[in-house]
């Protein structure tokens, strides 16, 4: 269940939110040829931007994961963009002919299902074809469910580094003897089906009192932080009959 805002603006508010869309008001020419990424909401639709919506009412064309979670997303902000579809099965075909469409002058804005695009989301063959094409590539600020999980775990995060999505099969042992030897704080996503798993080889590796956080459905009605050592997250998901939503994990380095 997404948190929405459905009351009128307070007087206050609204005057702010004039101000802000203002602030950030661009030429028109200045959007002419260009791939703008837009960050869309995690969960709770309350932390799109202003300026996100504006792009998005803005640019020719949205590309979108799946232009039905966006289509719903859209519909909310009222924005009537059209969109066509842009994902893992059909980025190696559509990213040239898409570079092209930038260069003779289209905008187009990039959105994935939740999140920043290119943040273990489709995004970044686009951005390094337009990079190597010389087509301006623009990033708003914006929500990437990491962040939130990093900072909040209480586990040291002047350091750090992601791994996104471990491998399922292949290669996902050799991942875990880096974690287990990492010095820095190390953040990963995984999947419900896979959490106790993935738990089990962090146990095996890292062993049972390296301090961890595993966070669920960040920013949602049903959002969760359990923190501590390995061995007893592992017992907490393991007894459970079933574990849904997003999960974000993070694994305190080695030295701390």
């Amino acid at each position: 269940m997404f948190i929405t805002v459905e009351e009128p603006l307070s007087d206050a508010a609204s005057d702010a939110a004039n101000t802000l869309r203002a602030s950030t008001q661009m030429p028109a020419d200045a959007l002419r040829g260009r791939l703008i990424l837009v960050p869309t909401p995690i969960g709770n639709l309350e932390d799109m931007t202003f300026r996100a919506v504006r792009v998005l009412r803005e640019a020719g064309r949205v590309l979108a994961e799946d232009t039905r979670n966006s289509g719903r997303l859209l519909e909310h902000f009222g924005i009537s963009t059209p969109m066509e579809p842009y994902h893992q099965h059909n980025e190696h075909r559509q990213t040239p002919l898409l570079v092209t469409r930038m260069q003779a002058g289209e905008v187009m804005a990039l959105i994935t299902d939740a999140g920043t695009p290119g943040i273990s989301d489709p995004g970044f063959l686009l951005v390094r074809a337009c990079r190597q094409a010389g087509v301006p590539v623009e990033c708003l600020a914006g929500p990437s469910a990491f962040v939130p999980a990093l900072a909040a775990s209480g586990i040291p995060c002047d350091r750090f580094c992601f791994e996104g999505f471990l491998p399922p099969k292949k290669g996902r042992q050799t991942r875990f003897v880096a974690i287990a030897a990492e010095t820095r704080t190390t953040v990963l996503y995984e999947s419900p089906h896979r959490l106790v798993k993935c738990l089990e080889q962090l146990v095996q590796h890292c062993g049972p009192e390296r301090i961890a956080g595993v966070f669920r459905e960040l920013s949602k009605l049903h959002e969760e932080h359990r923190i501590g050592p390995l061995n007893e997250l592992l017992a907490d998901f393991a007894a459970r009959p079933a574990i849904k939503g997003e999960i974000v994990v993070v694994v305190q380095g080695i030295d701390h």
